[in-house]
């Protein structure tokens, strides 16, 4: 089942032109002795294995959603499903393999490690190859470790919350992952502890037609607080590839969890994600998702407030390019009594992309005190791009306040003299009227990223004619 013949990835200019020897490649395509054998190499326990081979099964059954994006350009016997760039998890820097050190350290991670971090992820491909957690929330009972190392290490808790909040029968994508995941970090803040620093996982993908299925399960106990940071990158090939991960979150009585993503897909990715969190009483859940990128993205992070005084706060950009379609949104699912939840959404549309909000807000009978507000703006950069709106209210309970506002315009010529009257490229000008536009998401995170986040945004508006 090891195909000598993919045993070598090589990365493409964006990262220098080195290449990476994995130690264990599967041949492309999926079958049950593909699950066997990644189940297999990892040593799992049998009760992992058969969820896995249950989860295959109910992918096969499943068919493509029939909304949303076009998903048929998606060649599923052309990928490969497991790739391991290592044989063991480094704890210290200098154990991880030079090229991918030196993936990472143009990524600018280490240094980022070192100044903001309380403890950093890193996965190449299929499988991690670097975690670290500074000793101070060691030793307040803080795990933090990749998805299989967790799976050994702390099999009772794990076995406890995998799969429970997004089981293998939510969707196509989910059961695929479920059947075929690999990496992914693995979170638990005891009761009480406070994480002051952020907390990092990085995802590299950078072999062309390959399929990253990481698994990341986060559970804050009562009263803890914690950020947690994502970031997802790939080069760009010509042969498509397909990113499906999996979050589950759990944030019981009196926890605070702030989920931060931004991820900057290559063209050529399918970026197709399930990711949903469980709020209790009086806990908080934040998501922060940004996304770049990608020729498709199809994710919308869901809230189930399940106790009284639970939060939800949800605040997504996506940016859509010539060729991309970012489908993005949130869901909050009103489930107790006194629960509050903000969903606010921001696109940009530029070269003839598209960008869609497809969200949900759910109040069931008998919540009473449910307050909702979704807010969605679009920014069209031109003529060619597009910008759509599909919200769903279910609102069971009279004694509810839920609110929905849209906005969609384009960036004036006016602007645009303005700025370049001041000495400002054209390319300057529309970038600072997009940063400007997107301000309440960049404030929100870290300045590091944030100054990143901006970076990037500059990037993409280089050479932009309106």
């Amino acid at each position: 089942m090891f195909d000598s013949s993919s045993k070598r990835a090589t990365a493409g200019s964006a990262n220098g032109g080195f290449s990476v020897q994995p130690v264990r490649a599967l041949a492309k395509g999926l079958s049950r002795e593909t699950i066997l054998e990644i189940s297999r190499d990892k040593g799992e326990p049998e009760w992992m294995k058969e969820f896995r081979l249950r989860s295959f099964e109910i992918f096969r059954k499943k068919a493509l959603p029939k909304w949303g994006p076009d998903l048929s350009g998606i060649d599923f016997k052309s990928l490969h499903y497991y790739l391991r760039s290592t044989e063991r998890v480094g704890r210290k820097w200098e154990d991880v393999p030079s090229e991918i050190k030196r993936t990472f350290e143009k990524l600018g991670l280490p240094e980022a490690e070192r100044k903001f971090l309380g403890g950093v992820t890193a996965q190449y491909e299929s499988s991690a190859v670097y975690s670290q957690l500074r000793e101070k929330l060691e030793k307040q009972g803080v795990i933090f470790l990749d998805t299989d190392t967790a799976l050994r290490e702390h099999e009772e808790v794990f076995k406890k919350w995998f799969g429970k909040i997004v089981p293998p029968e939510d969707n196509k994508f989910a059961a695929l992952n479920s059947a075929v995941w690999s990496g992914g970090s693995f979170l638990y803040v005891p009761p009480g502890v406070q994480v002051e620093l952020p907390l990092q996982a990085y995802f590299r993908m950078q072999s062309q037609q390959l399929g990253q299925f990481e698994r990341t399960l986060i559970i804050a106990d009562k009263g803890s607080a914690v950020h947690y940071v994502e970031g997802c990158t790939a080069p760009r090939y010509s042969a498509s590839s397909l990113h499906t991960a999996v979050v589950e979150i759990i944030a019981l009585e009196g926890a605070k969890l702030r989920y931060t993503t931004i991820q900057n897909w290559a063209s050529n990715i399918y970026n197709l994600v399930t990711k949903r969190a469980h709020a209790h009483k009086n806990a908080t859940v934040e998501w922060v998702d940004g996304n770049l990128g990608s020729k498709v993205t199809m994710k919308y992070p869901a809230v189930y407030l399940l106790g009284e005084g639970a939060k939800a706060d949800l605040l997504s950009i996506a940016l859509a390019g010539r060729g991309q379609h970012q489908d993005s949104g949130g869901k909050v699912f009103h489930l107790a009594a006194n629960t509050h939840s903000k969903i606010v959404s921001k696109s940009i549309s530029k070269d003839g992309g598209r960008a869609s909000y497809r969200g949900l807000v759910h109040v069931r009978k008998g919540c009473k005190g449910v307050k909702s507000h979704v807010r969605c703006d679009a920014l069209l950069l031109d003529k060619k791009s597009r910008s759509d709106t599909y919200p769903k209210m279910d609102v069971q309970e009279e004694d509810s306040t839920v609110s929905h506002e849209a906005t969609v315009g384009r960036i004036g010529e006016e602007q645009v003299f303005y700025l370049q009257s001041r000495g400002l490229k054209q390319s300057e000008a529309y970038a600072l009227v997009v940063l400007g536009f997107l301000e309440p998401f960049t404030k929100q995170l870290p300045m590091e990223y944030a100054v990143e986040l901006n970076r990037l945004i500059e990037l993409e508006m280089e050479g932009k004619v309106g």
